[in-house]
């Protein structure tokens, strides 16, 4: 990943520092400040919800408190979609005077119309979300016609002098040759992709196309098969992909390396409060990051602890461990990061499945608890979203 040099050395010197004294520490806030949506994905729950609940906001305030409270020096902004949130410019600037490094997750759809409420700098970056090529794109956010809107809004961006990358989720239906042909041409464009199999959301819609762990390590295998997995451009014969993922996550996905999720380096704060345990996995809420931290009983999450967590592989719960492992073994990252990823030979041996807890389906106790909570805080809105329901 090619991050400016000041960000860079701000999250080194808190990875270092943090690593140094031991103990569990977040390096990216992630941050929900609504849920609701323009957009209808068939693979996202986040939309799911009664409008009282979609109507909420974290206020500028509360945003703000997220990431002192955390310490985290990077945050990623997601939804919901972002841009329909009032504030959020003035977040993003209150973010970018701290020096936080921060990431706007949107679809792009109100890129065009609110990008003069922002500017460039070296904390901020815009991702935009693309899942492959307009065919693949479209399917998975359900709608035409969004693929070419995103595409228009990178050059618009890259024009202004923003930073711009890609966010890309991966399905089971994807095409290994097509995904490598996306990869090139978003080379093309010159931006960097963040790039994760999906993770299957238990309210999401479509429950087909979620990757399980052998699926996700045999796509990816073959996927940087047809390119160079983030290699120097020859060194397996493709164009020199560009990701901000570390190289031994990638290196993780094509199955070179067995690794336990590291749920804490990525805190997620949304309109409930602090999600226990993990950004994916939604098991209860806390009113703290310091309760988040010391009120979860972390061995009971994971691969191979938690049936939720079984077929789980993304980037939010597996680069913080990839991350470690950078700074406890930099031979390693350099080595990967030289020679690419390997797509042959055998895999590492993988977590065993067989004894993980059995899920449990706390959703619907969770909005039901929110529900009352706007009752008795907002009565009037609750009546407006129940009459509207």
């Amino acid at each position: 990943m090619s991050l400016p040099l000041g960000p860079t050395l701000r999250i080194a010197g808190h990875a270092i520092a943090s690593q140094i004294k031991g103990g569990k520490y977040p390096l990216v806030l992630m941050l929900e400040p609504l849920l609701r949506c323009n957009l209808a994905c068939k693979g996202c729950g986040k939309i799911d919800y009664p409008d009282a609940i979609l109507n909420r906001r974290l206020s500028y305030e509360q945003c703000m408190e997220a990431v002192e409270e955390c310490g985290a020096p990077a945050v990623s902004i997601a939804g919901g979609e972002p841009l329909l949130h009032r504030d959020m410019p003035r977040i993003v600037e209150g973010y970018v005077a701290a020096k936080k490094f921060v990431i706007l997750c949107t679809n792009a759809l109100l890129l065009k119309k609110k990008i003069e409420d922002y500017q460039p700098s070296p904390y901020f970056t815009w991702s935009i979300h693309l899942d492959g090529d307009q065919a693949m794109h479209d399917k998975a956010v359900s709608q035409d016609g969004v693929y070419d809107v995103a595409v228009e809004a990178i050059h618009l961006a890259k024009a202004k002098g923003f930073r711009v990358q890609v966010n890309c989720t991966v399905f089971n239906d994807a095409d290994p040759a097509r995904l490598a042909r996306f990869l090139d041409l978003m080379t093309g464009l010159d931006v960097e992709v963040t790039i994760s199999p999906g993770y299957a959301y238990e309210r999401a819609a479509d429950q087909e196309h979620f990757l399980n762990r052998e699926k996700t390590k045999r796509l990816f295998r073959d996927l940087f098969a047809r390119g160079n997995g983030g290699a120097p451009a020859g060194k397996a014969g493709g164009k020199a992909w560009k990701f901000t993922n570390s190289p031994l996550f990638l290196d993780f996905l094509a199955g070179n390396r067995a690794y336990q999720c590291t749920p804490w380096s990525m805190p997620l704060r949304t309109v409930f409060g602090w999600q226990k345990p993990c950004y994916l996995v939604g098991e209860g809420y806390v009113d703290s990051f310091a309760e988040l931290m010391e009120g979860t009983d972390w061995d009971q999450y994971g691969v191979g602890r938690y049936e939720k967590c079984s077929d789980c592989m993304v980037h939010c719960g597996f680069e913080g461990t990839a991350a470690k492992e950078g700074l406890t073994n930099p031979l390693a990252f350099m080595k990967v990061g030289m020679q690419g990823i390997r797509t042959d030979g055998p895999m590492a041996p993988d977590i065993d499945l067989s004894n993980a807890r059995r899920a449990q389906d706390v959703h619907a106790s969770h909005v039901e608890r929110e529900m009352e909570k706007i009752r008795i805080e907002d009565p009037e809105g609750y009546r407006r979203a129940t009459r509207a329901a």
